[in-house]
């Protein structure tokens, strides 16, 4: 495949780049930086700008002769769209609406999607299945569900093939250690807790101790990164003209925070310092996916299925770059 990725320079974009680079697929990345890392990115294949900009954007394209479109690009932080979602339905609705006039104008026959189990509503039955009703709760998910739907209306009017990724919780780092988690504002659990163990953070605060729950701390499905990768993979050639197919993406088993922080002690030999804080709006007590679609209709399977082997290859990361990719540039210079 020839593949452009908006979003490529960013952790879960630029993971499945250098994955889809590794079968020998063409893959360039397209991005604005803004929450991206150049050397997330091997050399000459990035392209700075903006989705918001369908000119650069369909020009891109036909340069390439990209024959799939992968978009990562978008603003991904529940706790902010709740403050900001006018942010949020600028950059990933009228992006997305941006990013389609594009993949049009240069007849580019498929996309897949990054999308989020923010989408599906709170719901007791746990797991979640592409079945389970989309009410979502905050701005982040409805940005999300918004695109979902232009992208079905787009497929039906205009004959493009789509893939819908839901992800539960992306995490790991690549297995080489030369690559993982890394933004200038961070607010993903794994990171944070290893920042702490690496002298880098005070302090991880975990919200909420009192959910109905094993131990009192919210549950989620943790995914590791390779295995995003290949779901992306299998789904982009899977894609028929004109359709349009959704996959939960996780490993199908929940863990408590609580249990995060053990396993991330457990990697680095010794305790981490955190501290209990109040629930935070938009947080469910349970998010646990289904993945039985995609391994049933794609043939995927999780090679990192426990949460102890995510967190190590996370660690190895952080060890090595205790300041992200800030860490490996300053190295080089």
């Amino acid at each position: 495949m020839r593949v452009l990725m908006t979003g490529g320079a960013g952790y879960v974009g630029s993971a499945c780049l250098r994955h889809l680079l590794e079968k020998d697929h063409d893959v360039v990345a397209f991005d604005d930086l803004s929450e991206g890392n150049r050397g997330a990115v091997p050399e000459g294949r990035l392209i700075e700008g903006d989705i918001r900009d369908v000119d650069a954007l369909t020009a891109a394209l036909r340069d390439h002769g990209s024959d799939c479109l992968m978009h990562f690009a978008a603003l991904a932080s529940v706790p902010d769209s709740i403050r900001e979602p006018e942010r949020y339905w600028d950059v990933n609705v009228h992006g997305t609406m941006r990013v389609l006039d594009a993949v049009r104008a240069a007849g580019v026959p498929r996309m897949v999607f990054s999308s989020t189990a923010a989408t599906y509503a709170f719901t007791d039955e746990q797991p979640i299945t592409e079945a389970t009703p989309q009410v979502p709760e905050t701005p982040y998910g409805s940005t999300k569900l918004a695109c979902e739907r232009m992208i079905r209306d787009y497929a039906e009017g205009h004959g493009i093939g789509a893939a819908i990724l839901r992800y539960f919780n992306a995490s790991g780092a690549d297995a080489s250690g030369e690559h993982g988690e890394s933004r200038g504002h961070e607010t993903h659990l794994i990171p944070l807790i290893l920042a702490v163990a690496a002298g880098t953070r005070d302090s991880v605060k975990i919200f909420g101790s009192d959910w109905p729950t094993r131990d009192g701390s919210c549950v989620r499905d943790y995914v590791h990164l390779a295995d995003l990768a290949l779901a992306h993979e299998l789904a982009a050639a899977a894609i028929q003209p004109g359709r349009v197919e959704a996959y939960n993406v996780g490993n199908g088993e929940g863990t408590t925070v609580i249990e995060v922080l053990r396993a991330c002690e457990k990697a680095v030999g010794h305790s981490i310092t955190h501290e209990f804080a109040p629930r935070r709006p938009g947080d469910p007590a349970i998010l646990v996916a289904s993945p039985e679609k995609l391994s049933r209709e794609l043939g995927w399977s999780p090679s990192y299925p426990h949460i102890d082997d995510i967190v190590a290859t996370a660690w190895r990361w952080h060890q090595a770059h205790p300041h992200g990719y800030a860490s490996t540039a300053a190295a080089s210079d």
